[in-house]
């Protein structure tokens, strides 16, 4: 596999295409309507707006129609003190639907309390852990994803890429700053998956291009190096920092031997210590080890990740996502989920590498999402253009350009780190699900731990763990304490203005 492939590892793996035809489209109006909601007991009446907003190039020329939703709340003694969140999600190829209906929007979908969806047609009910309370909230949808699409005649390829991303989003906000005259409010970042390395890169871009400032950023399941999500031959680091992410799942799956390890927790720092010390010896030292110390290594993967000796030694006790998720529950006649290892799903047959679907995906979040998204535009928000597709997920991002990328591994943790020391009232908080399969916990650890921020900014990046895949909040107790997290490190960071 070509390293300009990567960031497809954690990408919903069944994106959408698009083949509509953007050429001399009639944009629709914006819709403006008020709304109220009530948090914690207290009422709070807002704007929301759904409108595309026009970019222009450096030359003034339009290149593309971004499209928005704005939460805004009213009466508020200085609003253009009052802080706003920018938030997008991943993919690439994704729109904002998942955090806008899934956690920090007013309206939420209803889930189960496993996370998974309801019987159809779905139930959309106000959404008391939304983040209007704290903070307005301006949902983007990058080019080509939800409602936002090139200017005629513009080629896509000037926004489907790392740096061509970055650049569009970033001059977007600073556009919608500008604009709304909110230069003078604190300013938050949130992403999820793809969205984090976005947020990190535009950390920097906001920063050095604009002179824009940020007081926080809420990375939601993280990726900022790709070295340690992409299961290339020749790249063990993967290997060793999925292996508490299976272990976590197989614990959950009553696959671990709890009379020798009763304790979860105990069980998984043992893991991590594993992980990053005999394990990643073994795997450094390749084809050298010895009989004696073969049969030690599967011994230990068996123990900790409930697969047998047999199959570990037969995988050169390398596993990654699509064996694990394949094997772990196969005698059973079950996948477990990549994006959430708790969810259980079954192929067509037991045999096979990998499983014929995320369960995670298709039977916990796709249709439901697509459902509320729609209707919540339509008949909440009052925005029309039935002609065209709100993108939930779209390939027509492909390819994706890696830039100064292309044949490495992206890493802008460094990107990141540099923001932090040249604006010291940065702050970032990390959540992530110890069941995530995508973008494992102990991989962002191990992320922040190499990026080597001064001992006095240290304490500027958080990180909280939920009992949870990927969306943590789909799963109702997690989304409230998700929700708890967030609103903790927004009054550390506004009580400190």
């Amino acid at each position: 596999m070509k390293v300009h492939l990567l960031l497809i590892v954690f990408a919903i793996p069944f994106l959408l295409s698009s083949q509509n035809d953007d050429s001399k489209r009639n944009w629709p109006a914006a819709s403006s309507t008020e709304h109220r909601i009530t948090i914690d007991g207290n009422r709070i009446d807002f704007i929301a707006k759904a409108a595309h907003l026009p970019l222009h190039n450096e030359k003034g020329e339009q290149i593309a129609q971004f499209f928005y939703v704005a939460y805004t709340a009213k009466g508020v003694k200085n609003p253009a003190k009052r802080p706003i969140t920018f938030v997008f999600n991943g993919g690439p190829g994704s729109s904002s639907v998942w955090l806008h209906m899934g956690a920090l929007g007013p309206k939420r979908i209803v889930m189960n309390d496993e996370g998974l969806a309801t019987p159809p047609p779905y139930d959309v009910v106000d959404n008391a852990y939304s983040w209007i309370d704290q903070t307005d909230l301006v949902f983007i949808d990058p080019v080509e994803t939800g409602f936002s699409r090139p200017y005629d005649g513009v080629d896509k390829k000037e926004f489907t890429g790392y740096d061509e991303d970055i650049k569009s989003v970033g001059d977007f906000i600073r556009h919608y700053v500008s604009m709304e005259g909110r230069w003078l409010s604190p300013k938050f970042l949130a992403g999820e998956s793809y969205g984090t390395t976005r947020a990190a890169g535009l950390s920097g871009y906001l920063q050095d291009r604009h002179g824009m400032y940020l007081n926080g950023i809420v990375l939601i399941s993280a990726v900022l190096n790709f070295q340690t999500l992409a299961f290339n031959d020749g790249n063990d680091l993967p290997h060793a920092l999925f292996l508490p992410s299976f272990a976590a799942t197989a614990y959950a799956h009553g696959k671990i031997d709890t009379l020798r390890f009763p304790n979860r927790d105990a069980f998984l720092r043992e893991v991590e210590q594993f992980s990053l010390g005999e394990y990643s010896l073994f795997l450094n030292a390749g084809d050298k080890l010895n009989d004696e110390e073969k049969e030690q290594l599967a011994e230990s993967l068996s123990h900790y990740t409930g697969l047998s000796k047999a199959f570990i030694t037969s995988h050169h006790f390398r596993l990654n996502t699509w064996t694990f998720t394949k094997e772990l529950l196969r005698s059973e006649g079950f996948t477990v989920g990549r994006f959430d290892g708790l969810v259980k799903g079954r192929d067509k047959k037991p045999a096979g590498d990998s499983y014929d679907f995320d369960p995670s995906y298709n039977l916990s979040i796709f249709g439901a999402y697509t459902a509320a998204i729609n209707d919540h535009l339509k008949n909440n928000l009052q925005f029309n253009w039935d002609e065209t597709t709100y993108e939930i997920l779209t390939g027509n991002v492909r390819p994706w350009n890696y830039g100064n990328a292309q044949n490495r591994y992206i890493n802008n943790s460094e990107t990141l780190r540099s923001a932090i020391h040249k604006n010291n009232h940065l702050n970032v908080l990390i959540c992530s699900g110890l069941f995530d399969l995508a973008t494992p916990y102990f991989a962002t650890d191990y992320t922040v731990d190499h990026m080597f921020i001064a001992p006095e900014l240290k304490s500027n990046i958080s990180t909280e763990y939920y009992d949870a895949g990927h969306m943590m909040y789909s799963i109702p107790d997690q989304l409230e304490k998700f929700t708890d997290d967030v609103r903790a490190f927004y009054r550390k960071i506004l009580s400190e203005l």
